[in-house]
């Protein structure tokens, strides 16, 4: 390694021949919280990216509302680093007291909606990218992609780049297969720790039928009651197999209506969902077997998609994060990492206890160190 690698990622960025500075990182960050981009609603943010990358003399692409470039000097020859986080956003909740697509910046803290999830891992991966954008000597090519629809689990975010034949070229794919020499770093906030396993979700409908009659007279056959019997075996329920980084497959019942509003009325149907947060010791289709086993009610996944994901101890992306004194650990939510058919290591600045919620905020050191430790863990393997 060069001794120009050597210096401090953060002086050499504040020089870089695109501007990809600490500054410029939170000027966009608080561009983008001024644009609302809830789910499916992105059209500004992606535009607002597109056009600062290409103010950076950067080519960029975009289909739908995700945006992604290629390092000056790609060579398909060489494997690929994929840099992804999200531009889109849940609504804020009702608890604000600031407005929500107002950057305010006070005590270190940048205040409004997506600055933690995940506006400050977007925007260091996009200042991460351009310090390196213009290397010649990479032995890895890097691909920078801002995408929709995470914060709802969209088909039209990752899930559609992924099938793009451009975008599938550029990683260096035919026939619709990612080549395994690709990896990917996936940027959330985790606290620049690595989140090397992520739960799956499976969410099921579940429909107990019953009889309707007159609540007055011995009519009927209740489906409240039978549902009641299900959701306490979803409740008392334990899977056996205990995952040392994801614990334990976790179901809750989040939601139950029935067929009628009327009180006086035997509901003949009662509707409830779960949501199954499943580690890597199973698969789904066993999990909904061992509930079918169970349950009486008629059972119904709604998507099959969001598997549990995981990246091998040994990898070089995270030998590079352990000699860095990074951690790793298991993620209890989900994220884009699981429609990635390659492995990839979910890593970025911010607090994932603060996503979602009123008054959403990141330390603008937590953005400073997020650019500093991308740049270093790159350093390692490119």
């Amino acid at each position: 390694m060069s001794s120009e690698n050597n210096i401090n990622p953060l002086n050499s960025l504040k020089v870089s021949p695109n501007g990809g500075d600490l500054e410029g990182a939170i000027d966009l960050l608080k561009k983008l919280i001024a644009i609302p981009s809830f789910s499916k609603e992105e059209d500004k943010t992606a535009s607002l990216i597109d056009q600062f990358l290409q103010s950076k003399n950067v080519s960029t692409e975009r289909f739908l509302n995700n945006v992604w470039a290629k390092n000056k000097y790609f060579d398909k020859a060489k494997p690929t680093i994929f840099l992804n986080s999200h531009h889109d956003t849940v609504k804020p909740n009702k608890g604000y007291t600031l407005d929500p697509f107002s950057p305010i910046e006070k005590e270190n803290k940048l205040f409004g909606l997506g600055s933690n999830d995940a506006g400050g891992a977007l925007v260091s991966l996009i200042a991460t990218f351009l310090y390196y954008y213009d290397r010649e000597d990479l032995i890895s090519n890097l691909i920078l992609a801002a995408t929709a629809e995470e914060e709802i689990s969209g088909k039209n975010g990752i899930e559609i780049l992924l099938q793009q034949n451009d975008f599938l070229s550029a990683l260096g794919c035919s026939n619709s297969i990612i080549g395994m020499a690709t990896c990917g770093i996936v940027g959330e906030p985790t606290q620049m720790q690595m989140a090397v396993a992520e739960r799956g979700l499976l969410v099921i409908d579940c429909i107990a039928e019953g009889k309707a009659g007159h609540a007055a007279r011995e009519e009927g056959d209740n489906a409240i009651y039978k549902a009641i019997k299900d959701i306490e075996w979803f409740q008392s329920y334990r899977f056996p197999k205990r995952s040392e980084l994801l614990g334990p497959v976790k179901m809750s019942v989040t939601s139950i209506e029935t067929d009628n509003k009327a009180h006086n009325i035997i509901p003949s149907q009662c509707n409830f969902v779960v949501d199954i947060r499943v580690n890597e010791l199973y698969t789904f289709e066993e999990v909904i077997n061992v509930i079918q086993q169970n349950v009486n009610c008629k059972i119904q996944p709604r998507s099959t998609r969001l598997r549990s994901t995981s990246i091998a101890l040994d990898h070089p992306l995270v030998k590079a994060g352990l000699s860095l004194g990074r951690t790793y650990y298991g993620s209890p939510t989900t994220s884009d990492k699981a429609l990635m058919p390659f492995p990839t290591l979910k890593i970025g600045p911010g607090d994932s206890a603060r996503s979602h919620i009123a008054d959403e905020f990141i330390y603008l050191d937590e953005i400073k160190e997020g650019i500093e430790i991308y740049i270093q863990l790159l350093q390692q393997i490119l």
